[in-house]
């Protein structure tokens, strides 16, 4: 079992430029000085890979069990260490000072949280929801709920989660049945949702459940969907806590990975009703899940690169110590053989630009809520819209191929369990499919985001690609680059003009978008992270130059070169995916076969 080392040096190597031109630049992060960013950092490695990621193959051999009293125990050693990082004050390091938090750079934030999935994600995902707990109460709870659960959600000492989902209501979840039934000052809810992750367990005081349901009187669909605030333990006038509420674990679910991470069956009012709040406005509860939904689903992409840089690390240290086969003549070690480099390279440039990606859309975030004025803070709204859903969907896809390689590189004994390369495989795989399915990412992306401002986000960072493709152009030692990079962005406003003029068809617009949306999500995949890429093609190829001869920048100057030369060829293919049309689909009856 290789021991998992924070990336923290690669992280830097994103994090200055973004640091310096985009989220230390603004006003409100005046105090978050480079050196305070540093030592953040540092101490976060330090959580991740001392007490963290340890308890990664225990927690996963070992797993989650639910008791008789409808308690949940986790893996030996996941209480303290999830308590570590709550009494460590990491739970609010990118919550706002007023409300708490450290007020750090979103940026930071998602540096750590980097960390702390790939040390350990089924630990990692308690916090994640937790936070999108925070987002949702602070945009839409009222004076009293904040003042009444927001401290302790920021110091971990509560934690929170997301129930959206129903046997009968995965994706569409029009079809929600839980019931609130108003009674005074509260309501009472009864149904069952399914799928909670964290959603009981004996690391916090307390679990606050945000619940999607409908009132007695609501209308069918969305419109009639409501979000109500339904504590573990009811909370007293003081702050401390009461009984407990009527809300219990019926059961855990047993799954392909993340075994450390409970997953329930929560069970709302099998005896008077759980007594739950409303969040906001009343028939708008989807619309108010959605801000914690996005967060999470960023969230959900920074977990995917986690594993992901796990996965290369293990291949790499295996790699490097297993001796098979000949090269040059002679017996050596597998990273020797061209086709595991290709392996080798591929896991770790795609790790690299997914990385870069993944921080720039955090550097929008920052700038769209802490912008100087509305325009920039609009803009740069605009562009985290476009990015989410590529976040998302992209790196998670993205890292299960990464895992899925690591297993390779490691042959046989990667499908044995004890090397861990068959963990990070089955950890990753669920990334893809929760916090809205990446089919259902790419929808919202070739869809709504796109429709709704005719393309001009995204046609916007087209354009900066373009602007690196031709700073490239006109250097002497990356020229070479351009070409690829330049292909690449001709390929995507070709297809992005297919996917709008398509997708506004009366006759078939609803049906264009379906067909074209995941090729489409996939070409702007690559060529965004190719153009990540050719950026840090410049910095790596500046400390060369100046005479810098560290491994470390040729590594990071051979990453660009496999990205834009090796791998964005094959996602310019989804072009031609694309123009192909969708008439095979259309054709297609699935009930015929």
């Amino acid at each position: 079992m290789v021991p998992f080392s924070p990336p923290v040096r690669d992280l830097r190597f994103v994090l200055e430029e973004l640091l310096e031109h985009r989220s230390l630049a603004l006003p409100d992060f005046a105090e978050a000085s480079p050196d305070l960013v540093e030592a953040v950092m540092e101490e976060a490695a330090k959580l991740a890979g001392e007490v963290w990621a340890p308890l990664n193959a225990s927690g996963d051999q070992q797993g989650c069990a639910r008791r008789d009293d409808g308690g949940v125990t986790l893996p030996d050693g996941f209480v303290e260490a999830y308590r570590a990082y709550a009494e460590g004050g990491w739970n609010g390091i990118g919550v706002t000072e007023a409300q708490g938090g450290q007020g750090l750079p979103e940026v930071v934030a998602s540096s750590v949280q980097e960390m702390l999935h790939g040390a350990n994600m089924a630990l990692g995902l308690c916090p994640m929801l937790t936070a999108g707990a925070i987002e949702a109460l602070a945009h839409h709870g009222s004076d009293e709920q904040k003042a009444s659960y927001l401290p302790k959600l920021v110091e971990g000492s509560w934690t929170g989660t997301m129930n959206l989902t129903e046997p009968q209501a995965g994706s569409d979840l029009s079809k929600v049945r839980t019931r609130a039934v108003p009674e005074g000052d509260h309501y009472r809810l009864t149904g069952q949702k399914i799928f909670i992750t964290w959603g009981e367990h004996d690391a916090a005081e307390n679990i606050l459940h945000l619940v999607l349901a409908r009132t007695p009187d609501a209308p069918e669909g969305n419109k009639g969907i409501s979000l109500f605030l339904v504590p573990k333990f009811l909370v007293n006038a003081g702050g401390t806590l009461g009984e407990r509420n009527d809300v219990t674990c019926a059961s855990i679910e047993h799954k392909l990975g993340i075994h450390g991470s409970p997953t329930c069956t929560l069970s709302f009012g099998e005896n008077d009703g759980a007594v739950g709040y409303l969040v906001g406005e009343e028939g708008r509860g989807l619309n108010h899940m959605f801000t914690m939904m996005n967060e999470a689903r960023h969230k959900v992409g920074i977990q995917g690169i986690g594993v992901a840089e796990r996965a290369c690390q293990h291949a790499f240290a295996y790699a490097s110590e297993r001796v098979q086969g000949k090269a040059r003549g002679r017996e050596s070690t597998i990273s020797e053989h061209l086709d595991v480099r290709r392996m080798l390279l591929s896991m770790r440039a795609r790790t690299d630009a997914l990385r870069a990606l993944a921080l720039t859309c955090a550097a929008e975030l920052d700038v769209a809520r802490h912008g100087d004025d509305e325009e920039a803070r609009r803009a740069a709204q605009s562009r985290v819209d476009v990015l989410i859903p590529v976040v998302k969907a992209f790196s998670t896809d993205q890292a299960v191929e990464i895992a899925s390689l690591g297993v390779q590189v490691h042959g046989g004994m990667g499908y044995i369990e004890e090397t861990g390369a068959a963990q990070l495989l089955r950890d990753a795989r669920i990334a893809p499919i929760y916090e809205g399915t990446n089919g259902i990412q790419a929808l919202d992306l070739a869809g709504r985001k796109l429709q709704r401002d005719g393309g001009a986000a995204l046609a916007s960072l087209i354009d900066d690609v373009e602007h690196t493709a031709q700073a490239l152009a006109a250097s002497p030692e990356l020229a070479y680059l351009s070409h690829g990079l330049a292909a690449g962005v001709a390929d995507l406003r070709a297809a992005l003009a297919r996917v709008l003029e398509q997708g506004a068809n009366p006759d078939h617009g609803p049906e264009a978008v379906q067909a074209y949306a995941t090729p489409f999500l996939s070409l702007v995949g690559h060529v965004l992270c190719a153009w990540q890429m050719g950026r840090a093609a410049f910095k790596a190829e500046a400390a060369i130059q100046a005479g810098n001869r560290d491994p470390f920048y040729a590594a990071k100057r051979a990453s660009a070169d496999y990205a834009i030369r090796h791998w964005l060829p094959l996602g310019r293919a989804n072009r031609a995916v694309i123009e192909a049309g969708m008439e095979t689909l259309v054709a297609f009856d699935a009930a015929a076969q």
